[in-house]
């Protein structure tokens, strides 16, 4: 049955005229508010997601996200370009810049000089890929993954950017990619949750832009669909642990009586929402013994601590998280988002890119060869990538030894590795300034095709009714999956 068909049946006539007796002035405080009344309007999918989902033989059964916040620069990691130490302290042509948008801090300088990367590159693999020296790990791994070099988006701030990338559109309030893959395909264990986010700490410039849970929220699906933040000290779910004087048999004694209570407020108002926190207190149950299980890393082996380096000894950090990562999806859990915070060099690259990158290199590196010796890689997806890329050009003032880059939406890198992904591959091409796609554009919503993609979802057929329209991640423009990137 169609879940929409599934909501209206579920809608009971007292329901009804409550709803409506709200009139107007709901409509105006949803507006107002942008938590929409129509979060309750909508059906629950249950452990086993939609029935019609898959919607073929999917590659990839659950996916791991490396999201690095504030936005990397791609030619001095991955977008190699020697031909700028020619143009070293030269102005950016016009005929690159082509009157393209820039941001409120660097559209007042003077003028925009040309800074090189600082940075030695050296070709790896098969293919001879050009991977930077700040990425040692990563270029022992490029057999292993897709760099893609010409991902683009129309945002050029932080927040409408990575907004955009995780939900599909600049304004909040829209489900998260995990959620919609909550939604869709469902939970694949039913102790632990569907959809997990962490946020480890970073060694960059400590002032990093603010991550919102809204990133990774369920918008006006249910709130089931959420991600659950798995938090770097204490408890690692906030009240996973009984308060003093409470055991379990007590505990498991007031959620009885607490999901009774829902049950009768949704016998009288029929709002599946209710089913969702009946779901919620639940799921929080079963994780008071699945998730200290998940999180004890005395479990592996000490091969496996030495492979993602000595950070992974310490809580919080992104080596201990993507082995987190992988301990989650060996159990099943659908969807794990990392956000690495303090990619925002708009000064100080020398310093603090450095850091960034080897904040993450091994532990990614771990992560995908411990995948693949799990024999786990062929069905896991794994992306990293940021919301925009970096300008060619120095944002204040340039050395030889430093300089800073502003924000730049018209082509960064993303890689991809894993479930239906074809190893080895570099895609798309950018000009010689690192400015402008010269081959294979690759919009973020094309991205986010390609993910749904590997995990089975044809992203034209996974939509919401939603204020008049069907929504979906990839939005009403003409996407496509990448096919190139695609085995």
């Amino acid at each position: 049955m169609d879940p929409r068909q599934e909501y209206f049946r579920a809608i009971t006539r007292r329901h009804f005229f409550q709803q409506g007796a709200l009139g107007l002035g709901a409509a105006a405080l949803a507006s107002m508010t942008g938590d929409s009344a129509e979060a309750a309007k909508l059906p629950s999918s249950g452990i086993g997601g939609l029935p019609t989902l898959p919607h073929f033989a999917p590659k990839a059964k659950r996916a791991i996200y490396l999201f690095m916040a504030g936005a990397p620069c791609q030619m001095d990691l991955f977008d190699y370009k020697p031909q700028m130490n020619e143009w070293y302290d030269k102005d950016l042509p016009e005929s690159v810049r082509q009157g393209q948008r820039l941001t409120t801090m660097t559209s007042g300088q003077s003028r925009f000089p040309i800074a090189p990367s600082k940075f030695k590159f050296s070709p790896h693999g098969e293919n001879g890929t050009m991977v930077s020296e700040l990425l040692p790990y990563h270029a022992k791994m490029v057999d292993d993954i897709a760099i893609v070099k010409s991902v683009h988006t129309e945002a050029i701030n932080h927040d409408p950017a990575i907004t955009y990338i995780c939900t599909g559109n600049q304004l909040p309030g829209r489900p998260s990619l995990g959620s919609w893959l909550s939604y869709g395909l469902g939970s694949m264990n039913a102790n632990l949750p569907t959809f997990v986010v962490m946020t480890p700490n970073w060694s960059g410039r400590q002032q990093a832009q603010a991550l919102y849970n809204r990133l990774w929220g369920a918008g006006f699906l249910p709130s089931k669909h959420s991600a659950v933040t798995l938090r770097k000290s204490g408890d690692p779910i906030l009240f996973l642990s009984n308060p003093e004087g409470i055991d379990g048999s007590l505990r498991r004694r007031m959620l009885d009586s607490v999901s009774r209570i829902n049950e009768e407020t949704y016998r009288l108002s029929g709002d599946p929402e209710t089913q969702s926190r009946i779901a919620q207190y639940e799921m929080a149950f079963r994780m008071q013994s699945s998730v200290p299980e998940l999180v004890d890393l005395r479990q592996e082996s000490q091969a496996t601590l030495d492979m993602y380096g000595p950070d992974v000894s310490k809580p919080g950090t992104f080596a201990a998280s993507c082995l987190l990562a992988r301990r989650m999806v060996e159990r099943d859990v659908r969807f794990v988002q990392i956000f690495h915070r303090g990619w925002d060099q708009h000064g100080n690259v020398a310093g603090d890119l450095p850091a960034q990158a080897k904040d993450v290199d091994q532990g990614a590196w771990a992560l995908i060869q411990d995948l693949k010796m799990r024999g786990m890689l062929d069905d896991t997806l794994v992306v990293w990538g940021g919301e925009f890329g970096r300008t060619i050009y120095s944002q204040g003032g340039l050395s030889k030894q430093n300089y800073g880059r502003d924000h730049h939406p018209r082509c960064f890198t993303v890689w991809m590795a894993g479930g239906g992904i074809k190893p080895g591959l570099v895609h798309g091409e950018t000009d010689d300034f690192s400015y402008n796609i010269v081959k294979d554009p690759v919009h973020i919503s094309d991205m986010n095709a390609t993910i749904l993609h590997c995990l089975g979802i044809d992203h034209r057929k996974l939509s919401i009714p939603f204020q008049g329209l069907d929504v979906r991640l990839t939005g009403v423009e003409e996407r496509h999956p990448v096919k190139e990137l695609l085995i």
